[in-house]
Order: C-alpha cells, then structure tokens, then sequence
C-alpha cells in the first residue's frame, strides 16, 4: 500500500471542511490537499439541507442569543459576536461570487426576512426590552417592532390568522434576514477547490487511524467499496466531521483532546410542501425555547428552499440518542468515553436535570402533541398537510470546569495541537453560519506564521474587508461592508 503526502489533510465533506479549503486555496493555491468522507456524496450529514433549519444565523430573532439576566436586563454580547460573525461569512460568500468561485447566490442564499414572536405579557415585556437593547447598536439598526397585529398579520399571515384576537402578542423583523442551503454551499465550494487543481476528494473512504508519523501525520482510512485502505500523510489534519470529530480527535491522542466529552442530541421537524400553504409564509419565525431546552431546539417556523424547492419546517423536536452522527452508530457515545472525561460527563449527567426532563419529554411526544405546538405559531395547521422528517444529529461539548467539575456547552469551539498541525472543530450551534470565522480561527491557530506574512495579510483582508477590526465598535466599516455583501448576494437590491 503506497502512502500519498499532502500538505493538508481535510476530514469531513460538510460546511467547516470545505470552508477551509477554499480559504486555504486562496491563501496559497500551491497547498495540496485531500478531503476524506465516510458518506458517498458530499454534505449528507448536518450540512444537507434537509438537516437543518437553514437560518444566517445573525441573531436578528433567536431569543435564546439575548437571555434577561435575574436583574431583569437584556444580555446582548453573544447576538453582537454571533451577529458580526455572520458578517464575516456573508463577506466571504461575496467575494467568492465575484471571483467565479460560486455559482449566481439563488443555488445557496435567499432573502428571508428574520421574525420573533412572543405572546403573553411577560414575554412581551421581554421582547421590547431586547429590541431596545439591540436596535440602538449598528448591528441591529434597522429592525423593527411592533405589538399591533395587523402589522404582525403583513410580517407573518399564517401565524397570526385564527389567533385569539385578545392575546397580547408582539414581534420583531429584520427584513434582509436569509436562508441558507448549506449543503448546496459546501458542494459547491468542493467542486471549486476540485477545478482549482492540487484538491483530491475521497468519497466512501473513513478514517480508521490517525497516528504520527516524525513531523506528520499518518492517517488511514477504510474504503467501502474496496478491500484496499487509503493511507494518507499530512502535515496538517483538520477534523471537521460534525459529532463524529470528538472520536477522531481522541484517535489523534493529542493532550488537548483530554476532558472533552459529548452530549449527542437528535432532531426532528413537521415539514409542509403544499404550495398553497408554503407560498402564504416567508419568514423564519422564532419564538422562546422551553426552559431547560438546548438552544437547538428553539421553535421556529421557516421558510425553507433547497435546490429550487419551497417548504415550511417547524420544529425542531429534539430527542436522545447515543448517535454521534444521523448515520452513525449506536456505540458513539459509549466509544468516546475516556479516564479523563469520565468526570465531567457524571457531572453534567447530575446536575442537567431541566435539560434531561426536555429531552425525555420531546421523545414521547405523539404527533397530536406535535402539531398542537405546531399550532402555537400556526393555529389553522392542517394534520394532512405536515410530515415528520429527521434532522441532523447535535453533539453538544461537554469539558472540564474547575468549578462545577463539569459543564455543557452549546456553541462551537476549536481544538488545536500545541504544535498547530492538527485541529478539530467541536459543537454544534450556531454552526455552519460562523464556519468562516471558526476556520480563520484553525488558521490563526496552526498557520500562524504564514499568517504574518503580507502576502497572506493582502489576501485574507481581499476576502474579509474586516478582518482584524471590529465591526461591532466600527459602525461605518459594517455599514460598507454589510451594503456590499447584501447586494452582491441578492439579498437587498442595489442602491441607486
């Protein structure tokens, strides 16, 4: 069996890998690199479409980025971050359209305005305080409010038709809001580093070892439809395999890898194709999550399009399993326990009781109790015009914490090798709307020194006008770069 070396080795075909690769391409196009997948097609597991709500996540209407603290005040710094790394992706998908690199917007990116809806005076309450905690900042200029339910009924006919006329409700919009197909994303962004040259793809092909080898690393890797394994040497290994890349982090054996752990958690969606139905509603609703519920789970109603096709999905209803991965295997979670995160997954498991009560009740849910959520936000849903559909599987950090000995984490965190020649991305929200700015953290991390260099400084600010400012304090550079990206989308018409 011969070895193939390549400067860069990516495992996993969905958002963050592929993110990587063109980001690497355009920094040195003399970088080879190999992409290893264990599925046949490219961007089948949490990327595919189908698989996600498909939400720019900006925090423009997820209530669950902007918590009311005991005082009674609104938190705004993670929708702040979370929104300013939206920016930097939409910079980045831009730049990528105006190069040739992607395909005209419409195959990826739709304009869909962003909604949340509350009702019940204390949630009421609670929306104005956010909207007043947000619109004031530039990030946020621009969004509107509004308690009266004709203007709700023009945001967002179906949710408001047949609603109690009495109840006290109110909502937000942001109009430049998006849905993003993910997987078409990633496809695409593969094909381009394929036409680029220097970019080997292996479909069918999962990482069975990962081992090092003096300076590299060698990595095997088991081909389905061939008795012959795939041996790979690489300077750098990036592990971008969704729930599946804590596994093969521990495979890796590196120190950092010690203390993780995983929370596995599944999905599931009421998803409407009538078109009668699915042209009356463009918007992606969000309301208040359960309390004790992961942020995954937050209820939406979205507009949906992949590939050319319109839908609705609500949802999502979550679940548990010991799936690491929608095709994985029952064994995941079992297979990652180690000595050293023994600890801290006994200590989330003791002290997540809010959490564990959601997850169980979400299980036994009957389709009558789904759609009576579902008409929550659509009162006049109709039982024959939805289906269930499986989302993808969640795998949800949990790490050591000197405190509590343990915690639970929802959002998304790099794992690098002291040395830099190896990374993981672990986590799940927000996920593929802020891969551009976890994968520019991969390269802070582990290309560092080429990072320096003002060939790789001239490129990277030619692909993120803002990289290494603020777009939070520098209201006038997001407000040019926010104008050029959107326009370049298709996501607000050109100015005149």
């Amino acid at each position: 069996m011969s070895t193939k070396h390549v400067d860069v080795l990516l495992v996993g075909a969905g958002a963050m890998s592929s993110t990587l690769g063109v980001l690497l391409k355009q920094l040195d196009p003399s970088l080879t690199i190999a992409m290893v997948e264990r599925l046949d097609h490219i961007a089948q597991e949490s990327t595919s479409g189908w698989n996600n709500a498909g939400t720019g996540h900006a925090a423009y209407c997820e209530l669950n980025y902007t918590p009311e603290t005991a005082e009674g005040k609104i938190n705004a710094s993670k929708a702040f971050d979370i929104n300013a790394s939206f920016e930097v992706s939409t910079q980045f998908w831009a730049y990528l359209v105006e190069q040739g690199a992607l395909p005209e917007p419409q195959s990826f990116i739709n304009p869909t305005p962003h909604v949340s809806f509350v009702w019940g005076e204390n949630n009421v309450n609670y929306l104005r305080k956010r909207f007043e905690a947000l619109s004031n900042s530039a990030q946020f200029a621009g969004m509107e409010y509004s308690e009266d339910p004709e203007v709700l009924k023009q945001w967002m006919p179906l949710v408001m038709e047949g609603r109690n006329p009495n109840e006290k409700v109110a909502g937000t919009r942001v109009s430049w809001g998006t849905d993003v197909n993910f997987g078409a994303l990633a496809r695409h962004m593969i094909e381009y580093s394929q036409r680029a040259g220097n970019f080997d793809l292996y479909l069918g092909h999962e990482v069975s070892a990962i081992k090092r080898q003096g300076i590299d690393w060698l990595v095997t890797a088991k081909d389905k439809h061939s008795t012959t394994p795939l041996e790979l040497s690489a300077r750098f290994v990036f592990l971008g395999a969704g729930g599946a890349a804590l596994l093969l982090l521990q495979k890796s054996g590196v120190d950092e890898s010690l203390g993780y752990g995983g929370f596995p958690v599944s999905g599931q969606w009421l998803v409407c194709k009538n078109p009668d139905i699915v042209k009356q509603h463009l918007a992606k609703v969000y309301g208040k999550a359960a309390i004790g519920a992961p942020p995954m789970s937050v209820p939406h109603l979205d507009t949906r399009i992949i590939d050319g096709e319109h839908a609705l999905l609500f949802g999502p209803f979550a679940g548990f399993t010991t799936k690491f991965l929608k095709l994985g295997s029952f064994f995941d979670l079992f297979a990652s326990l180690r000595p050293s995160n023994l600890i801290p997954m006994l200590k989330v498991g003791l002290t997540s009781f809010d959490l564990i009560k959601y997850l169980i009740t979400e299980v036994l849910q009957t389709r009558k109790s789904r759609m009576v959520a579902l008409r929550e936000y659509y009162p006049q849903a109709q039982d024959h015009d939805w289906s269930l559909a499986f989302a993808g599987q969640r795998v949800q950090i949990i790490k050591k914490d000197p405190k509590t000995g343990g915690k639970l984490e929802f959002g998304t965190e790099v794992v690098a090798a002291k040395d830099g020649s190896l990374a993981a991305l672990l986590g799940a929200s927000p996920g593929a709307s802020v891969a551009v700015t976890a994968m520019l953290q991969v390269i802070e991390k582990c290309f560092a020194d080429q990072l320096k260099t003002s060939a790789w400084q001239t490129r990277i600010k030619t692909m993120i006008p803002s990289y290494g400012q603020s777009l939070t304090e520098d209201a006038e550079l997001l407000k040019q770069v926010r104008q050029h990206s959107l326009t370049t989308l298709k996501i607000i018409p050109p100015t005149a």
